[in-house]
């Protein structure tokens, strides 16, 4: 794709969806990265499910600590990884407390500093809490960067790179949410749906459903 056809992919996807947002469930910063944190090999529905039982109970990095390990895993364990994701969860809430007054830092550094905290789960937060222009790649935003021609590499770094080059800059802040939703119900892995596609007639995908 060039500039201007790039320009125009945006265009559309914002027209159909102004105000963007995630799917998670969450009612602070830190409640967010909780979410973020639960969500790897893990659907949104399911962990909008796991929080919605954790929330209630513990919502805060103090709250957590107090409720403990296996009080944790026992609202966590219809998720994958949930032992893991639990102790983790715990030593950042820790550290949260002790070192941030409780507060979910807002820098790339710091956010990846934290247990169970990648590059993925810090953009996200950065992004959706902080209004960062930051994209996190996920398996949705990988297919379709090299499926559209949008923003093609073999690596899930190599795309991102591309994407923050090749995005518009009013287009930065949203365009992470923008391209999971598409490729989450449209641009779909096994059977893109081409033909409610808004941005088919851009894409670069020789496999073109019709």
């Amino acid at each position: 794709m060039n500039k201007k056809e790039i320009h125009e992919f945006y265009s559309r996807l914002q027209a159909a969806n102004p105000h963007p947002s995630t799917e998670l469930h969450y009612n602070s910063p830190f409640q967010l990265l909780v979410a973020v944190m639960l969500s790897a090999q893990a659907t949104d529905v399911g962990v909008n499910k796991a929080t919605a039982r954790l929330f209630p109970l513990a919502g805060t990095a103090a709250e957590i600590l107090a409720l403990g390990e296996e009080k944790v895993i026992e609202q966590i364990k219809t998720i994958g990884l949930y032992r893991t994701k639990a102790r983790n969860l715990l030593a950042l809430c820790k550290i949260l407390v002790t070192q941030y007054d409780s507060e979910v830092p807002a820098t790339r550094e710091a956010l990846e500093a934290l247990p169970g905290v990648g590059r993925k789960t810090a953009n996200v937060v950065l992004n959706t809490a902080f209004g960062q222009a930051t994209i996190a790649v996920d398996t949705h935003i990988f297919r379709l960067g090299n499926r559209t021609g949008l923003a093609p590499g073999k690596t899930v770094r190599e795309v991102e790179d591309k994407l923050m080059r090749r995005t518009p800059k009013e287009f930065l802040v949203d365009a992470h949410h923008w391209l999971i939703l598409h490729g989450r119900y449209v641009c779909k892995a096994r059977k893109p749906e081409c033909d409610l596609c808004v941005v088919s007639d851009l894409c670069t995908f020789k496999g073109k459903s019709t």
